[in-house]
């Protein structure tokens, strides 16, 4: 047998490399940070400029910069083996991020970069790959292509033209590209939470999105007094090392301030971003997947359990290129499936708490109950207000009718099989709104209702419903709904 050299064709590669993973811009960017974290830096200024439907991203830090020698190898293709031991706090894995990241948006790669005073530059353009020939920079032209900032002090810049990618072929309207900005800037203070949000102390970090800071944001919101925390448990991969998981039960949307709830809730609401929260070194990788354990669920929406698992099972987890999914281990799935539906039990009683109550003192309740010699019986509250303004309204003959059929539905309550569901498991029973937005569904039909009976007086009806259910429970999300419907300057 006899070898001979075959390498791979240049431009066939590295074009191949664009489409390595599944980058969005906040994905992109996201493996650039990761290399800044590693390079020490504390400070990371991300400029995107939609420049007349031909963008320019600018990614650049003040982590310790790089030699010549360093920057030529971060921009050699596959710099990294995957299979290599690498420091605890290492974020990379495969020498391919910085330029799948960035091939991934655009067709021209430049790196400036000084260390120790010394600069550096070096460039890859997909459209003249000739023999892997790179570009390299003089002294005099860093100086002349990088910002102030890299003039007066160490670090690192990179900076992407040609986005054909991000401009989706000049089709992308400057209005959407401040879309993308924005689901960016949202996307990258979730991965990068615990370091915006110091909790990562030696490693605080400033991020800055067209020149305004990443806002600081906690997927947990933790510091609220209705979050529940719950015991944090470490579990062992064989002999290997061990991974963190600690459960969260978030409060009821009741308890939410309408800010709050937006934020929790993402682009796709809380039912999406249930789950678990997968961290490498405190990046988040993955999150709002119960990795087939459990269905996503109303009952479960408020459970979210972060995973802390160290750099060294990257195998084991597969990691993909991109650091942006994960798969579970299969030694760790009975264990996790152990702790999931203990945790869903506990949430459904969150909303179980919010259901319909009777005769709670000071508040009008939807249903009364009566007990007459021994025997209970339920009945539909007449007085409540929403009942109050249908009978108002109603002429005798469909305020008859309105009663018949009220009194139809309390004597065909299914008394015996809600019984035999509530002896089987009353986890399983939940008659409160899960779901914030279908409740706000409600406030649009009903309220119209009450506000015309009280002759359009805002005062009036929100003193009248104020300590009546569903109502007073959700009172925090009442007002902001009348807020929105403009309805804080009806006159009273």
């Amino acid at each position: 047998m006899r070898y001979i050299s075959n390498p791979p064709d240049a431009a066939s590669l590295m074009m191949s490399a664009r489409s390595f993973g599944n980058y969005d811009l906040a994905g992109a960017l996201a493996d650039l940070i990761d290399n800044s974290i590693k390079a020490k830096a504390k400070v990371i200024r991300l400029q995107c400029l939609f420049n007349d439907g031909d963008p320019k991203i600018r990614i650049a830090d003040n982590g310790t910069g790089m030699s010549l020698d360093e920057l030529c190898k971060a921009m050699r293709p596959a710099s990294q083996n995957p299979c290599e031991e690498r420091a605890p706090d290492d974020m990379g894995r495969f020498g391919w991020g910085m330029k799948s990241a960035s091939f991934s948006q655009c067709r021209f790669l430049t790196v400036l970069t000084r260390k120790k005073g010394q600069y550096s530059g070096a460039s890859w353009d997909l459209d003249s790959l000739d023999n892997w020939n790179m570009g390299i920079f003089g002294d005099v032209e860093v100086k002349a292509e990088c910002s102030k900032e890299l003039l007066d002090s160490d670090g690192t810049e990179i900076i992407w033209r040609r986005c054909d990618r991000l401009s989706e072929g000049k089709t992308l309207n400057n209005e959407q590209f401040n879309e993308l900005i924005i689901h960016a800037r949202n996307k990258l203070a979730l991965i990068y939470h615990r370091f915006i949000n110091g909790e990562v102390k030696s490693k605080k970090l400033t991020i800055e999105l067209n020149g305004i800071p990443v806002p600081d944001y906690d997927p947990f919101h933790r510091k609220h007094e209705a979050t529940m925390q719950l015991e944090c448990e470490p579990l062992k991969m064989g002999g290997r090392k061990k991974i963190r998981v600690q459960p969260y039960i978030l409060p009821h949307y009741s308890k939410l301030k309408p800010a709050d709830l937006d934020k929790l809730s993402g682009d796709e609401g809380l039912l999406k971003n249930q789950g678990f929260y997968v961290y490498r070194n405190n990046r988040l990788i993955i999150y709002g997947t119960w990795f087939r354990l459990l269905k996503h669920g109303d009952l479960s929406q408020l459970v979210r359990i972060s995973v802390d698992i160290p750099n060294s099972l990257d195998e084991i987890w597969k990691i993909t290129v991109d650091k942006s999914d994960a798969q579970l281990p299969s030694i760790l799935r009975t264990r996790l499936r152990q702790i999931v539906d203990g945790l869903k039990r506990r949430s459904a009683k969150v909303f179980r708490s919010k259901g319909g109550k009777v005769s709670e003192h000071g508040k009008v309740s939807v249903w009364t109950r009566y007990v007459k010699n021994g025997e209970i019986r339920y009945e539909i509250n007449r007085s409540h207000p929403l009942l109050t303004a249908l009978f108002t309204d109603a002429s005798p003959d469909l305020e008859s009718k309105l009663d018949g059929a009220l009194q139809v539905i309390e004597r065909e309550f299914p008394v015996n099989m809600f019984g035999d569901d509530f002896s089987k498991g009353v986890e399983r029973i939940n008659q409160a709104e899960a779901n914030p937005e279908h409740f706000m569904d409600f406030l649009s039909a009903s309220l119209p209702g009450v506000l015309s009976e009280c002759n359009g007086k805002l005062n009036l009806m929100a003193e009248r419903i104020r300590n009546v259910e569903p109502f007073s429970s959700n009172w925090t999300l009442v007002e902001d709904f009348l807020t929105k419907e403009g309805w804080t300057n009806v006159n009273s």
